[in-house]
């Protein structure tokens, strides 16, 4: 049994609230959490069915998302370096450590949108003190895709996409996947490739 198997109560626990359980998971999902938003804000974006109730829903996730990611910078800022070190692995740390000095802002928006650890990337953000206000408006932005297109999408073509799920859609979603994970992972890898070399070159 994985570990989010295991967390599987406490989805349903907050499951039972509603909306509130919604902000919760997600809020505190962007400070230490390890439940992905999806596990809730995907099922309440398609009982709703609704584009309004779905806009509403990414609106909610997405300023949830935010300021859990404010209080994650404060932690690392108080925190520091040993919090990362219990709390993550190394390799995690080193190629979100590289994508910041890479990408700088950019790289707050690029983790706020993948399924990069945000939280970590948050506690790094603090620990090197880098400016709030471009960390909030980056978060913003990037949070605002990850949660408002599913929520466009599915409260646009719920029905329609639940619809023409079968094996052959599943095979076609898996096969595109695949093509775009692929490029991206071997991405990811290389971050830690450039740290290292920058090290060596330090």
């Amino acid at each position: 049994m994985g570990v989010l198997d295991g967390l599987d109560p406490v989805v349903e626990f907050l499951d039972g609230f509603g909306l509130i359980g919604l902000i919760i998971l997600i809020f505190s999902e962007a400070i230490i959490n390890p439940i992905p938003p999806e596990t809730l804000f995907w099922p309440m974006l398609i009982s709703d069915g609704t584009i309004s109730g779905s806009l509403f829903l990414g609106f909610i996730a997405t300023i949830s998302s935010v300021l859990g990611a404010i209080v994650g910078y404060w932690i690392g800022e108080r925190a520091g370096r040993p919090l990362i070190d219990r709390f993550s692995s190394e390799k995690t740390v080193r190629r979100l450590e590289a994508l910041t000095e890479r990408y700088g802002t950019s790289g707050i928006f690029i983790a706020a949108v993948s399924p990069i650890p945000y939280k970590v990337f948050a506690w790094i953000a603090g620990m090197a003190k880098m400016d709030l206000r471009l960390f909030i408006i980056a978060g913003i932005l990037g949070r605002s895709v990850r949660f408002g297109v599913p929520a466009i999408a599915i409260g646009a073509y719920g029905e329609e996409i639940l619809a023409s799920l079968n094996v052959w859609s599943f095979s076609i979603i898996a096969i595109i996947g695949a093509i775009l994970i692929v490029p991206l992972f071997k991405w990811w890898e290389g971050l830690l490739d450039e740290k290292d070399n920058q090290n060596v070159a330090d």
